[in-house]
């Protein structure tokens, strides 16, 4: 998808890429801005993700899936067609606290992309992406659902048979 495809159909990738996820949904993510293979997305700061209410300080899962969810966005800007995929590793590093009050943003670019595989790298911050709270360093694998267990996978003892 080239860049001016993506721009003029943010909007649409704004439901396409984040609504279908109910926790993105329930912490209010939305896409920023996106070109091939980068997206920016933000979290606006809500006491309901507080992880301490004596700091203020939001979830260190929000930070995380906020993370996830722009890294496979930009997965998906990075594929000549959407598929579905799923997050193999997601390393974080994090680097202080968010500050309270403040809203969350995140960038993500997936640099490699290969048959099964895409890796990307990304960072939260609040404004200024020379000083984030987090980086993270994820592999997706491609086409998650393409391939299903062979017709008798519960006769030979590959998948656990469902007695109904």
């Amino acid at each position: 998808m080239d860049e001016k495809t993506i721009k003029e159909n943010i909007d649409v990738l704004r439901d396409v890429l984040i609504s279908h996820v109910p926790f993105a949904k329930a912490i209010n993510m939305q896409i920023l801005d996106a070109k091939e293979r980068e997206a920016w997305m933000s979290v606006p700061y809500d006491e309901k993700l507080i992880g301490n209410p004596d700091t203020g300080v939001i979830h260190g899962g929000v930070i995380t899936s906020a993370l996830d969810n722009v890294s496979g966005v930009a997965v998906q800007l990075a594929l000549p067609e959407r598929m579905a995929i799923a997050t193999l590793d997601l390393r974080i590093d994090y680097m202080k606290p968010a500050t309270p009050k403040l809203d969350l943003t995140t960038h993500a670019h997936c640099y490699k992309v290969t048959r099964n595989i895409a890796f990307v790298r990304g960072t939260a911050y609040h404004d200024d992406v020379d000083d984030p709270i987090a980086t993270s360093v994820g592999a997706f694998m491609l086409a998650a659902n393409r391939s299903m267990p062979p017709a008798d996978a519960a006769e030979q003892g590959l998948i656990k048979k469902v007695e109904g």
